[in-house]
């Protein structure tokens, strides 16, 4: 007579199977895409006519395909270009080439000398890379958010990320605005 094999009850092998594929997709982590976190503005009314802009209140970059800065209508570097925006939004000397300044009266900030209506206009080139696209995007973002700093310590005599008073934060937020307006991308030429 011949023997039996014995046989191994695999109705436990597929349930630990299971529990070891969920822990393995729980645990660890899936790369995912990341963009550049920046609240859009709410759709404009059709009705409304947008306000006119008066072009010393716009500050202009554009980035050509061979990753080279002009700024303002000059050549520009990047290692430049955030001093070059904090100066546009803050024009400490009042110069009539910068951005228009006024007295605004802003709940929680009290009186604060704020631009007027400043905006930074950004246009890319078709062939802009993508790593010289964030570089200039991290200093723009870069150039508000130590305005918004100095603002945020010389009222409350703290950093903006350490405030906890939301009240202050959109004071400040008010005062200075995240207001960089991109173009669609077209061949904007070479410098």
């Amino acid at each position: 007579m011949s023997k039996k094999t014995p046989q191994i009850n695999s109705g436990s092998m597929a349930d630990i199977s299971f529990l070891l594929i969920s822990f393995f997709l729980l645990t660890s982590s899936i790369n995912t895409d990341m963009g550049i976190s920046r609240k859009l503005p709410p759709p404009l009314d059709p009705n409304v006519k947008p306000p006119e802009i008066k072009q010393r209140n716009v500050f202009t970059v554009l980035v050509n395909q061979s990753d080279r800065l002009l700024v303002e209508g000059k050549p520009g570097d990047l290692s430049t270009l955030k001093s070059l925006a904090k100066e546009f939004y803050t024009n400490p000397s009042d110069n009539p080439d910068l951005a228009e300044m006024e007295m605004k009266f802003i709940p929680n900030l009290g009186d604060v000398r704020v631009a007027k209506s400043a905006v930074i206009s950004l246009k890319n080139d078709r062939g802009t890379s993508y790593e010289m696209y964030l570089k200039v995007q991290n200093e723009l973002t870069a150039a508000i958010n130590e305005l918004r700093d100095e603002l945020s310590v010389q009222k409350f005599g703290v950093k903006l990320s350490l405030l906890t008073n939301e009240d202050q934060i959109n004071a400040i937020k008010t005062a200075i605005p995240v207001s960089i307006s991109e173009a669609e991308p077209e061949n904007v030429g070479g410098q």
